[in-house]
């Protein structure tokens, strides 16, 4: 396959639609957060940990999917995966308590990842370089579109007449068009010969090297809470545009096209600019147009007495064309350090970010989402030790030049 020909963007469609059922299963729900609680009679709070514990078995999980795609193959494990997710939603959609509810999205969240994860390992089987950095800016780009369109789905849904069930029906219907599609096309990218067999020995002795790798960990981190920025306000979507725009069930549009449509612009971008500047400058932009967004974004917020449109969200669509841009390099670099082990690679580089994204979930959102400035700050921490972690990564590599002899 060459990166312009019909079956690459196929492959696109189909990769960027693996990735999409993990956000499609957190952003869905968010209109019906209300109506959540008064059916299940428990308070927001509460309501939150759909979205906690969803994200918590999402990281756990993660450190498995890549390890077993390496051991048996890309395209079985995502079908195993599809599988177990459409089971766990029909579970979300016939729970009648909490308690239910939060077990059947914790396997929500043990399934969610494997699309998204293994399909960064299935880019990297077939492409390298910039070809690579193509398709995964095409698949981001299209991938971007889920949590814009996620919650307005859920809005339809509610707007229509519907309960909160039909969120998660829809959840199943969405997956088995994915597992169809996978049947019929996604191809076995990682050969029999190439596979590594799977010991719980040596998988602990991979991650324990993984882990306290700091190149690994500086890069990942780098990545991680860039995206933390911008999943702040997606995680604090229920308040800020209900509470604090003052909008209803129909309205999360207003946050969610701007900042996806941040992030397509940024991967349509970066997809522009492979092979023709080198990642290091465009990394460099990403991090300058997110410095620019938080300035922005916090002036906004401290000049007026009531956030409103579009001002509110404008500052958020330059920082996801920014986070777009650092993405793809970032991630590719994080599966080229282990050419034979793409996949666990893959799954230590989710494990991180998602670990960060469940205490923004859990802990930060909560506790700064009741007040438009305070999300503003918090905003600009994350770009703030994104940026860090990678001029760290920066400064370590020109020492690593320095110190490399010239042969």
């Amino acid at each position: 396959m060459t990166p312009a020909s019909p079956s690459t963007r196929r492959l696109a469609l189909l990769l960027a639609g693996l990735a999409m059922f993990g956000p499609f299963s957190i952003d869905t729900i968010f209109p019906a957060f209300l109506l959540l609680g008064d059916r299940m009679q428990v308070d927001q709070v509460a309501v939150q940990q759909t979205i906690s514990v969803y994200l918590l078995f999402y990281g756990l999980m993660s450190l498995a999917h890549g390890p077993l795609s390496d051991a048996f193959g890309r395209r079985r494990v995502i079908i195993g995966g599809l599988v177990l997710f459409i089971g766990a939603s029909i579970g979300c959609a016939l729970s009648r308590d909490m308690t239910t509810l939060l077990v059947f999205r914790a396997l929500q969240g043990v399934t969610a990842g494997v699309g998204v994860i293994v399909g960064r390992a299935v880019i990297r089987d077939l492409y390298h370089g910039a070809d690579a950095q193509r398709l995964m800016s095409q698949v981001s780009m299209i991938f971007g579109v889920a949590p814009a369109i996620a919650p307005i789905i859920g809005g339809w849904i509610l707007l229509g007449g519907g309960d909160w069930p039909l969120i998660f029906w829809f959840l199943v219907l969405f997956g088995v068009v994915l597992l169809l599609a996978t049947g019929k096309w996604l191809p076995e990218t990682h050969p029999v010969e190439a596979r590594t067999p799977l010991s719980a020995r040596e998988l602990l002795r991979s991650y324990a090297r993984m882990g306290s790798n700091p190149r690994l960990l500086r890069l990942a981190a780098a990545g991680a809470f860039n995206f933390s920025g911008i999943f702040l306000y997606i995680a604090s979507a229920p308040v800020f545009v209900m509470q604090h725009l003052q909008l209803g069930e129909g309205g999360f549009a207003w946050l969610f096209i701007p900042t996806i449509g941040g992030m397509t612009v940024g991967s349509f971008l970066s997809g522009r600019m492979a092979g023709r500047i080198v990642p290091q400058r465009q990394i460099a932009i990403g991090f300058a147009l997110c410095a620019v967004s938080a300035l922005l974004n916090f002036g906004y917020v401290v000049s007026v007495p009531q956030i409103a449109l579009p001002w509110a969200v404008m500052p958020i669509f330059l920082g996801g064309v920014g986070m777009a841009l650092i993405f793809p390099i970032l991630a590719l670099a994080v599966l080229d350090m282990y050419p034979h082990q793409r996949g666990l690679a893959s799954s230590m580089q989710m494990f991180i970010q998602l670990m960060i994204n469940t205490v923004v979930a859990g802990v930060v959102s909560p506790m700064l989402s009741s007040n438009p400035l305070h999300l503003a700050l918090g905003y600009a921490a994350f770009f703030a030790v994104g940026g860090s972690f990678w001029y760290w990564e920066r400064h370590a590599e020109r020492r690593r030049e320095v110190l490399t002899p010239i042969e």
